[in-house]
């Protein structure tokens, strides 16, 4: 299955990462009512954008640990 990222909303269209990398945009009036940044999008049998929430969450999780990972090591005093 191909997912589209919503890296962010501006003025109407929700800019989105592909998984080629590849930038594209969508018109957020063609998207679910509760779309956000972050969600994974995947174009659905009936032709219309659906979120897919399970790789959204897994996505979200993996993003945070890495996160805490960061700051932790950040904040680790300096060895003598």
């Amino acid at each position: 299955m191909t997912y589209w990222i919503i890296d962010r909303m501006d003025e109407g269209w929700a800019v989105c990462e592909k998984e080629d990398g590849g930038m594209a945009r969508l018109e957020v009036a063609a998207l679910p009512l509760d779309v956000r940044e972050g969600d994974c999008l995947f174009l659905g049998g009936d032709g219309r954008w659906q979120i897919d929430q399970e790789e959204t969450c897994r996505r979200r999780q993996e993003t945070a640990s890495r996160l805490r990972a960061l700051f932790q090591k950040s904040e680790d005093p300096p060895e003598e």
